[in-house]
């Protein structure tokens, strides 16, 4: 009988799950986690870790091949619609197994005050008449559509330190998980009013849309992307099993 050998996994991460996913597997298999590298001094990771883009679906293609990769796990933010397209593209180029992560969306509750908007520049048109502070929780990409509310009274919320993006914008220098002891604090200190954010989903972040609906605040909230076809899972304990499923042998498709 051939010996079986630990697959080999890359997780396009960047996030929570991606890391945690990264923690279960490390021993089991092994594992490459890639990262933007939008993010200056990024969360340590378990296993290897490459940073930087693979240059569209076709880069990433090569990359499965080249490094032999037995599964692809997309872990990535649910706004990071392009790479996700190229992950299912690169998958079916290449017959590399793909399973994405889709984390769980936050659940409406009596006292939630949601409008819902289908993109930044809706987002920035429906802030019209609404209180400030307005606290901004986006993506820098989405920031450009905003520029036009200088007089507004904005709060960002970063991780990495730097120059605001938004002219006059306070902002607040802090990494995820939040409580809601700390949204409140911030939401007093900060004096917010409306909360303007992404339907991200997940535990990590949703503390600011608790401390929110005790404020009966609007917040103003861009719909998440459609997901790309194709297998997916919502905990980190189904992607870990889906990655050691049928243990592979050297003949497998990747392993050597």
């Amino acid at each position: 009988m051939r010996p079986v050998s630990k697959p080999l996994v890359l997780i396009l991460g960047g996030t929570g799950e991606g890391a945690a996913i990264a923690r279960a597997l490390d021993g089991r298999a092994r594992v490459t986690s890639s990262l933007a590298g939008r993010t200056r001094r990024p969360a340590a990771l378990a296993g290897a870790v490459r940073t930087g883009g693979f240059g569209g679906a076709a880069g990433l293609a090569r990359y499965l091949r080249e490094q032999r990769i037995d599964r692809l796990i997309d872990a990535t933010h649910p706004f990071a619609a392009r790479i996700s397209a190229h992950a299912r593209e690169a998958a079916e180029r290449t017959g590399v197994p793909r399973l994405a992560v889709e984390r769980p969306m936050w659940r409406r509750r009596p006292g939630d005050r949601w409008i819902c908007v289908a993109d930044a520049a809706d987002a920035a048109r429906a802030l019209a008449g609404l209180p400030d502070a307005l606290f901004l929780t986006l993506g820098p990409g989405d920031l450009d559509a905003f520029a036009g509310l200088a007089n507004r009274r904005l709060v960002l919320r970063r991780i990495d330190p730097g120059p605001s993006p938004l002219a006059g914008a306070a902002v607040v220098l802090a990494r995820g998980p939040f409580d809601l002891a700390g949204e409140r604090r911030l939401f007093e200190e900060y004096g917010v009013r409306t909360l303007v954010t992404r339907a991200s989903g997940g535990a990590a972040t949703e503390a600011k849309i608790a401390a929110a609906r005790e404020r009966n605040m609007p917040v103003v909230m861009i719909r998440r992307p459609p997901p790309e076809p194709g297998p997916r899972v919502s905990s980190v304990e189904e992607a870990v099993a889906w990655a050691l499923s049928g243990a592979l042998s050297s003949a497998g498709s990747g392993s050597s």
